[in-house]
């Protein structure tokens, strides 16, 4: 079979590799509501540091999942956005959170 991405064989492979890491999952579900900056993400997730989000934050822009727009209102701040890529998993996303209420009742 041939490589698709990062040494991936299958599509839900690259996927599952490209979100695989500290704090990504968290900062794709609450980018999934809106906007998020950095602040925000560091405030709302329990236990991340500035070092690992920012490495966590530059994964998801290099894997085309999340974007990154300067915001030119002051105070000057940077907000991070899914893409239609991303946005496309979403779907993908309540099913999986379905599935595991389900199992947990």
């Amino acid at each position: 079979m041939e490589e698709i991405q990062n040494g991936a064989v299958c599509p839900a492979e690259s996927l599952m590799k490209m979100l695989a890491g500290k704090w990504k999952l968290h900062i794709f579900k609450l980018a999934i509501e809106q906007p998020v900056r950095f602040s925000f993400l560091l405030k709302n997730i329990e236990g991340a540091n500035k070092q690992s989000l920012s490495i966590a934050l530059k994964e998801l822009e290099e894997s085309d999942l999340l974007s990154k727009k300067v915001v030119q209102e002051k105070p000057l701040h940077i907000e991070y956005s899914l893409t239609s890529k991303a946005e496309q998993l979403i779907p993908i996303f309540h099913q999986i959170e379905q599935v595991f209420k389900n199992t947990s009742t």
